[in-house]
């Protein structure tokens, strides 16, 4: 009976670990997946290398997105690759 015992407590400590580590994933999921869906052309995003642009054109998986103030370096990337949006000012 001792045996039962201790393997059900490892059993609900795993159990809670698991709670605590895959709730805040699964959460910023979310949070990524609706931040992209909502994304549009004109809002400054910042990639997961750390460059600030704008994005001129959204395709099903891939963005077009400008950077510098020439207008000339346009990037193609994948939306995996933005990690924060911000919609322009309404001013």
């Amino acid at each position: 009976m001792e045996g039962l015992g201790i393997i059900l407590m490892y059993a609900v400590i795993i159990g809670v670990m698991w709670f605590f580590l895959m709730r805040p994933q699964k959460k910023e999921q979310k949070r990524l997946q609706l931040m992209l869906s909502e994304m549009a052309v004109g809002d400054a995003v910042l990639t997961t290398s750390g460059f600030y642009g704008v994005v001129i054109d959204i395709s099903e998986d891939d963005v077009i997105v400008e950077f510098g103030n020439n207008k000339n370096c346009r990037i193609p990337m994948q939306k995996a690759a933005i990690t924060q949006v911000e919609k322009p000012s309404a001013e």
